[in-house]
């Protein structure tokens, strides 16, 4: 736990300055004053990811990386000293109730701390997130790496920012912190909710902060793993709770919702199943291009193509397609292209599996007859989950219908991330819906539906008014003057209860998952790993060479480990393309 500790305050500060740095630039192309201090975390974090891929194609990222790294840091904070040394004393001097939320920020910190630093390794970081890994802190890129196995292709620029943090060159093992620290930075954005709660008025961001608890609360063993799902998921909870709260503020500024835009790119090259959170983007560009402002679509036109080139060329590189393991596009011929036989294969086994089938011949079976049987297999409690899912899917159908044909009023802005929502929800559904890969869109789904229709009737809404601020139930003259309460007192005992009845329920909900995530804890707990974090899982293996070199394979079952490298579950089939393992890989001609 004390060196999960050390790592995140070094992950704080490189992150944090990275993120100053970018964006001190960027305000000064389009003026916007930064409104949480998370968002010099979340926009470091994203440019670190960045610098990592690139870094990659050179070579392993390890110490050199991270020299190179805390030279920029030391260069934006020496730069920019008097700007950031009055950022950061506004950020932590306050009021009372400032000081209390400093207080469970700091117990929040430790308790992920405690949490990243044991619990249980992902199945799946043994197949391949930690030989994944590796692989970036030796060597970086190698080209046709999924030719040894085939999920080494999977390509995840979160595996690179687990490599640039895993300190492998200094202490001599690797550490895997960053998901941890994700949660912890989601939990901090989630603890937000306070505010909502004192003053007794929730709205739709409030219910997707519920929502990201519950995911914590699930997650809160497992995140010691590097795994890829964990920080598509915690990004996507980011993007949407600032997104909703950008909406509910009334900031008109396109330059925020710009931003989180370019988080959807990120979260794009984390998991290739969440572009469709790319759908937000039509409502920055259709007011930049509305206001003709040439200068700042180029601007983050640039930033997004940026943020995804280190992503694709990796796909490349790693595998000779543009998108593995989708064949559908196809531009390039060279010598280490995973086989079309195999990538398709590849490709129908991750659906089957997301179907609860481990037969690929089960593929072409009718959404009739599988959606059935994996619904049935779900748990109790995500069964619930999925309807209510289903259920806001329906309303959302039917609230849009009336809107377009004005039956009544609504918030057109609020309808985009919706419908972004239940895009995804609808897509994860009807390909490969495995509940880690996508219980996201299920959680959201839900949150940003009823809890917009919990925020819109408290509001008035449907009484005709269709203004942003009305739909949104933002009335700021209205509070300065006291209409507000006017307003209240008119709409009645039924309104009052409906919004106590809410409240009450998200507070039972919350209780009920942190005391449930306590006992947890007092159940699993075990006197270790206070100083160093729980290592990687290892397995027995057993050893081939191809054309000199020692490669690994397990003796029981397909997981080998971190140790074990470079390894693969089965003994590979191939070639190499130079004389070296840095030269790459190609499958073996029969």
């Amino acid at each position: 736990m004390l060196v999960v500790t050390g790592i995140w305050i070094y992950l704080f500060l490189t992150t944090f300055l990275t993120g100053y740095g970018v964006l001190q630039g960027l305000t000064r192309l389009t003026p916007y004053r930064v409104r949480h201090a998370d968002t010099y975390l979340f926009c470091g974090l994203a440019a670190v990811t960045v610098y990592a891929q690139f870094f990659s194609l050179f070579g392993g990222i390890g110490l050199t990386a991270n020299l190179l790294l805390s030279v920029f840091c030391l260069g934006t904070a020496w730069g920019n000293r008097r700007k950031l040394a009055g950022r950061l004393r506004k950020i932590w001097c306050g009021t009372g109730e400032d000081k209390l939320r400093r207080f469970a920020i700091f117990f929040l910190f430790f308790l992920f701390a405690y949490g990243t630093s044991r619990g249980v390794i992902h199945y799946d970081t043994g197949l391949y997130h930690a030989q994944s890994i590796r692989w970036l802190e030796e060597y970086g890129v190698v080209k046709g790496l999924g030719n040894l196995h085939c999920r080494l292709a999977y390509n995840s620029s979160s595996f690179a920012l687990s490599a640039l943090y895993s300190m492998a060159d200094a202490g001599g093992r690797s550490y895997h912190c960053v998901a941890g620290w994700l949660a912890f930075l989601v939990a901090k954005i989630c603890l937000e909710i306070a505010g909502s709660l004192r003053k007794g008025r929730l709205r739709t961001s409030d219910f997707a902060r519920v929502m990201g608890v519950y995911y914590l609360v699930n997650i809160f063993d497992e995140m010691v793993s590097p795994a890829s799902d964990y920080f598509m998921v915690l990004l996507a909870f980011y993007i949407v709770i600032r997104w909703l709260e950008l909406l509910e503020e009334r900031v008109v500024e396109i330059f925020p919702y710009a931003m989180l835009c370019v988080m959807g790119v990120f979260l794009m090259t984390v998991k290739l199943s969440a572009a469709l959170i790319l759908l937000l983007v039509i409502y920055p560009a259709y007011n930049l291009l509305k206001r003709k402002q040439w200068k700042e679509t180029g601007l983050y036109l640039t930033l997004g193509v940026v943020t995804a080139l280190p992503f694709f060329i990796r796909n490349i590189l790693l595998s000779g397609w543009l998108v593995y393991p989708f064949t559908q596009i196809d531009l390039l011929d060279v010598r280490w292209k995973i086989p079309k036989g195999v990538a398709d294969h590849d490709a129908k086994e991750i659906q089957v599996w997301g179907r609860g089938y481990a037969d690929v011949m089960r593929y072409e079976i009718p959404a009739k007859e599988w959606l059935p049987d994996w619904f049935r297999a779900l748990p109790g409690s995500d069964k619930v989950l999925v309807m209510a899912a289903a259920a806001a899917v329906v309303i959302l159908l039917v609230y849009a219908a009336g809107m377009i044909f004005k039956f009544w009023g609504g918030s057109w802005e609020l309808l985009l991330v919706q419908v972004t929502m239940a895009a995804s929800f609808a897509f994860w559904l009807g390909t490969s819906p495995l509940m880690r890969y996508g219980c996201v869109y299920v959680y959201l789904t839900s949150a940003v539906v009823f809890g917009g229709i919990y925020d819109g009737i408290l509001s008035g809404e449907g009484s005709g008014q269709s203004s942003r601020e009305e739909s949104l139930g933002i009335r700021t003259a209205q509070k300065r003057s006291g209409a507000g309460r006017q307003t209240k007192r008119s709409g009645g005992w039924m309104r009052e209860v409906f919004r106590l009845g809410g409240m009450a329920a998200v507070i039972f909900l919350l209780t009920y998952k942190c005391v449930a995530l306590g006992r947890e804890i007092a159940a699993s707990y075990e006197n270790a790993y206070w100083l160093v974090q729980k290592d990687y899982d290892n397995y027995e293996t057993d050893s081939y060479f191809i054309e000199g070199f020692e490669f690994y394979y397990p003796v029981y079952g397909d997981q080998t480990g971190y140790e074990a490298f470079p390894s693969a579950p089965v003994r590979a089939e191939i070639e190499f393309l130079g004389t070296d393992i840095a030269d790459g890989f190609a499958a073996r001609e029969n």
